[in-house]
């Protein structure tokens, strides 16, 4: 089988596509061949050595797919070959052949396609765990989301609306917040021509969002807490900006809020059955048509190093995925 496999930690093109013996499922495991995976900025962090997760070298990153079962190994009774899944692995994604725990797949329904469902599970996982179980967000409420075109913010923003909020969109450009109000947005706001303080004062008529979902970090961190309502709830995502921010923590106590920690993966292994629930309910949300991933590159296996690149270069909005047929 093919893989894309990092040897040397830095900059996505230093990832090699090489031919590898086929694995073998051991026990609890299934080998699923791979029609799509989910490219997120995680597997980006990981190829360069920055993210929290440091796997030994070599490794085959990509940590969500979705495809069909081909082998199972011993003592494995929720998949069968032929079976259409979606699964999290943390790494080996980006390959013809994957092995994952069987613990971690998901049926994925006939109407749903690959693409789709290769775009769902860390985007909308992370969102929804992060909205509705850390932040607890209410109908009615306000809800910033900053780098609202990205595929964990775009999720965010449908979610915020699916769970009754009123969402405002931050982002880089004009098409990018054109891309976050077909998606749902009520307000925007273009962070680089405008003051991000002095335009939530206004939307907000200076109470300020109830909930602030930030997977950017850098500057824009502060001036959102800054804004944040009385007993408001700051969600910390991800550093998509590359720098991790410091906060005055004095804010917290004038502010009466709560700075909240998000980190899906451990979420998902240590509270299995919190997050099969989310799925199912994400699931159903997606049959009624209020979630709905927004796919905007596809990308060869072979050029799986050029989609990691786009993403950190921002120049793709929504989902990317890597397409295996």
């Amino acid at each position: 089988m093919k893989a894309l496999i990092c040897k040397t930690l830095g900059p996505p093109d230093r990832l090699t596509l090489e031919e590898m013996p086929d694995p073998a499922p051991r026990e609890g495991e299934v080998l699923i061949a791979m029609m799509a995976a989910g490219v997120n900025f995680p597997d980006a962090l990981m190829v360069q050595g920055k993210y929290q997760a440091k796997p030994p070298l070599p490794f085959v990153p990509g940590a969500e797919l979705a495809g069909t079962v081909l082998a199972t190994g011993p003592g494995v009774d929720n998949a069968r070959p032929g079976d259409r899944v979606i699964a999290s692995c943390r790494m080996g994604a980006f390959a013809e052949k994957v092995i994952v725990q069987a613990a971690h797949l998901i049926p994925l329904p006939a109407s749903i396609n690959f693409d789709v469902g290769a775009s769902f599970m860390l985007t909308y996982g992370t969102s929804y765990h992060a909205l509705k179980g850390r932040a607890q967000l209410q109908p009615d409420e306000t809800l910033l989301v900053l780098g609202a075109a990205g595929g964990v913010g775009l999720a965010a923003v449908q979610i915020g609306k699916a769970l009754g909020a009123r969402v405002i969109a931050a982002a880089s450009s004009p098409e990018k917040l054109s891309i976050c109000q077909s998606h749902g947005a009520d307000e925007l706001i273009d962070y680089t021509r405008e003051d991000l303080r002095d335009r939530l004062k206004h939307l907000t008529a200076g109470k300020g969002p109830d909930v602030i979902y930030d997977p950017v970090g850098g500057p824009f961190t502060e001036q959102a807490f800054r804004s944040i309502a009385w007993g408001g709830r700051h969600l910390v995502v991800g550093f998509a900006d590359g720098t991790i921010p410091s906060l005055p923590l004095n804010l917290t106590l004038l502010k009466g809020a709560s700075i909240v920690g998000v980190f899906w993966g451990e979420f998902v292994t240590r509270q299995v059955t919190s997050f099969q629930r989310d799925l199912a309910e994400m699931f159903s949300l997606l049959a009624q048509g209020r979630l709905s991933p927004h796919v905007s590159a596809r990308y060869p296996l072979a050029q799986g190093a050029q989609a990691l690149q786009d993403l950190l270069d921002r120049k793709v909005t929504g989902k990317v995925i890597i397409a295996n047929r």
